[in-house]
């Protein structure tokens, strides 16, 4: 006899795993090197959320300076981390509502709509960040986003695709808290 059903009970830790990888993702973002790029041939550009470094390639070291002297640096970081600690502050809140075993669906809404909050923060962030940046700062050649500005955006996406599940959860209350028989695909007769 195979039984294959969906049981919420078990499946509940998942949204704050997910919570915990966005946050990874959000860590990577903020400590990585590599937000924009740009090589040509005399010199290499490499910027971060935090500085824009410059460096001739016979030279062995880079020359770097602040984006905080900039209103629109302290502007995209602010916001960044805004974002940031809006989803740290709903992962703690996530794990204290999914480790109570009653389950506190009365704030799950609410975590999702601080998610999407979060998401709005990270995304001004996002969309601040290489539209000043390239219009401010002269880096010759071709501009790349690179891998840390991707993992922002990742983080941005999983906030919104997050605040969906935790907006959707409470509709589903009596199977995550086990009041309902699991329904199974398949049964044998």
């Amino acid at each position: 006899m195979v039984q294959c059903g969906l049981d919420y009970t078990r499946c509940r830790w998942i949204l704050p795993l997910l919570l915990g990888i966005a946050i990874i993702f959000g860590l990577i973002a903020l400590a990585g090197e590599g937000w924009l790029e740009s090589e040509t041939m005399p010199r290499q550009h490499q910027a971060s959320l935090w500085r824009s470094c410059t460096k001739l390639n016979g030279e062995p070291e880079w020359q770097c300076n602040s984006l905080m002297r900039y209103a629109w640096g302290r502007a995209a970081a602010a916001t960044f981390l805004i974002g940031f600690i809006i989803l740290v502050i709903c992962f703690v809140l996530a794990i204290i509502a999914f480790a109570i075993n009653t389950l506190l669906f009365s704030f799950v809404r609410g975590l999702g709509g601080l998610l999407f909050v979060a998401a709005l923060f990270s995304i001004f962030c996002l969309i601040i960040y290489p539209v000043k940046f390239t219009q401010e700062i002269d880096m010759e050649g071709v501009n790349m986003f690179s891998w840390a500005y991707g993992f922002a955006w990742t983080t941005a996406i999983m906030e919104i695709g997050l605040g969906f599940f935790f907006c959707c959860l409470p509709g589903y209350e009596d199977e995550i808290l086990g009041n309902v028989k699991p329904r199974y695909f398949y049964t044998s007769s």
